[in-house]
């Protein structure tokens, strides 16, 4: 039998985080990192970047930064490539970067649009067909986590700005997983999701600012999500304690979806 804690040993694995810079993917580089795992992150702005890799330095992390547009898909196997050249490996793909747009849906511009679609739903499939190619499909083995969202099960209430981008993105995200998972199971890769709510960030500044309140009354626990709260979830779908776990999404909200 296997010490408990060896399933979520890390050492020695390489993850790649994109959005990793801040937010809820600098959340899961300090999980990944903290239990061993050396990252990469990767996201537009330099300055942040390298911001983010000195405060996993002071934590003990390896990290390195590659600053790349997911935009554009042709940057994907370059990203990867960069990864493994630092590294010599990659074991776990991590997509966070995501951008969102309020607007409602009859007027939604149609640059709004690409933008969301672009950067929340087909970068994730770009840079995950190209760290299979690069890296899990020889070796055979690897892990993909997407950070999708509860927008994927629910949409905005009337009284709040649309979101129909960022809800038919975050959708495509978990049946994106699924997909994944059925078609790469048997070659040893396993592809899941977890589904944050609220929690603080650059993305949901503006929300919080009018709506926090009120969000924070219809979430059971009676909070947002916090510093720590993603990364329990994301060790356990990253490394061998969820070896058994594929094609799901890990709903971490606080409760707001089940009301």
């Amino acid at each position: 039998m296997t010490q408990l804690t060896k399933l979520f040993d890390l050492t020695g694995r390489v993850a790649l985080i994109s959005g990793g810079s801040r937010g809820l993917g600098f959340q899961i580089a300090e999980a990944l990192g903290e239990y061993g795992a050396k990252v990469a992150l990767v996201a537009r702005k330099q300055h942040e970047l390298d911001e983010a890799v000195a405060k996993l330095a002071e934590q003990g992390i390896e990290a390195k930064a590659i600053a790349a547009d997911l935009l554009d898909p042709a940057n994907a196997p370059d990203v990867c490539k960069q990864a493994m050249d630092a590294f010599g490996r990659m074991d776990v793909l991590v997509n966070s970067a995501g951008a969102t747009w309020g607007a409602k849906a009859e007027d939604y511009p149609l640059d709004g649009w690409n933008k969301v679609i672009g950067l929340s739903l087909s970068s994730i499939f770009h840079l995950t067909q190209a760290a299979a190619n690069a890296a899990f499909l020889p070796q055979g083995k690897g892990a993909v986590l997407n950070v999708a969202s509860v927008a994927a099960y629910v949409g905005h209430l009337p009284n709040r700005p649309g979101t129909v981008a960022y809800n038919a993105a975050k959708g495509g995200v978990v049946s994106m997983t699924r997909a994944l998972a059925a078609e790469w199971g048997p070659r040893n890769i396993r592809v899941n999701s977890l589904a944050p709510g609220f929690f603080p960030s650059r993305m949901t500044d503006g929300t919080l600012a009018e709506y926090g309140k009120e969000i924070v009354e219809q979430t059971p626990l009676g909070r947002l999500g916090g510093d720590d709260d993603l990364k329990g979830a994301a060790l356990l779908l990253s490394g061998d304690a969820g070896a058994h776990i594929t094609g799901q999404t890990l709903i971490v909200d606080g409760g707001a979806t089940i009301i």
